[in-house]
């Protein structure tokens, strides 16, 4: 994985070349994960995990204590199951999220991912309340080699156009079905109450694979509000972190994933339609911190 601004190991770098591990260490590296946006519980805890893997081990040289933070965090990205459960067929995602983390484009992307694996998608265009928003998900699908299916008139009920997607997987018998959802604020209860309807819905004609949230990289704690929101009204299942070739910081995930359980399956790193990976813990974590 090619270095980029997110990387730990940026902040990380002269710390490591040190002579020896002394209290400034420490406090470099705290300063370091804060800026990550792992935050400052999260933080202590693997400081304080280290500390004792030190004293344990009778250190004082820093490439080991490199070596401890990317084993450290692997242990705990890796708690968590990473697989996308997609045997249903069709199997049916619905994508979430707020305005402005890249949804559309993580649907083509996933369309795109997906038919590498000689699996048939279609794409629900249930993002009903931008005009501009089907016309985007249609060239990013396009992109991806998936069909569309778009609402049969203008303000359509969000939920309708989920259902004729199902509809149309079943009688084509399309492998995927992709769901898109309005960019919801996870404030507001009344679209987010909207989300529980499309589930209801769609779960008349099959069950729901995957809930997957989209959370831009660059989010920071804010991504746990919006995580801890969207599990309880749309029972997400797993992650898809974006932006993650800005300058994001993706510390925050660690503490996402601690206080929702939520496992990240997905990671985009760049702007081309093959720039989704699934999620592999040992490479994220050294991406992090070396």
């Amino acid at each position: 994985m090619a270095e980029n601004s997110w990387s730990l190991g940026r902040a990380l770098r002269g710390m490591f070349v040190k002579p020896t591990i002394d209290e400034t260490t420490w406090d470099d590296l705290e300063t370091a994960l804060l800026t990550a946006d792992f935050g400052p519980e999260v933080s202590e805890r693997i400081i304080d995990d280290l500390r004792a893997k030190v004293e344990r081990y009778r250190t004082t040289d820093p490439r080991d204590l490199q070596r401890m933070l990317r084993e450290t965090l692997e242990e705990h990205f890796a708690k968590f199951d990473t697989t996308l459960r997609l045997s249903e067929r069709p199997a049916v995602v619905l994508v979430v999220g707020v305005n402005g983390v890249g949804k559309t484009t993580t649907i083509g992307k996933f369309a795109a991912y997906l038919r590498r694996f000689d699996r048939s998608v279609v794409v629900g265009a249930a993002d009903t309340f931008r005009a501009a928003a089907v016309e985007q998900l249609a060239t990013w699908a396009e992109r991806g080699g998936a069909e569309i299916v778009r609402p049969q008139q203008e303000g359509q009920d969000p939920a309708s156009v989920a259902y004729q997607t199902i509809e149309h997987a079943v009688r084509t018998q399309t492998d995927i079905v992709l769901v898109d959802t309005a960019g919801r604020l996870h404030t507001k209860g009344g679209l987010m109450d909207e989300l529980s309807k499309i589930r209801r819905v769609v779960e008349k004609l099959a069950p729901i694979s995957e809930v997957l949230l989209v959370l831009d990289a660059t989010t920071g704690q804010n991504g746990v509000l919006q995580a801890e929101a969207f599990l309880e009204h749309a029972g997400v299942t797993g992650l898809v972190l974006t932006k993650l070739d800005g300058s994001a910081r993706g510390g925050f995930v660690l503490a996402v994933q601690e206080r929702t359980g939520i496992p990240v399956k997905l990671l985009g790193q760049g702007e081309g339609i093959n720039d989704l990976t699934g999620f592999t813990p040992h490479v994220f974590a050294a991406a992090l911190v070396d």
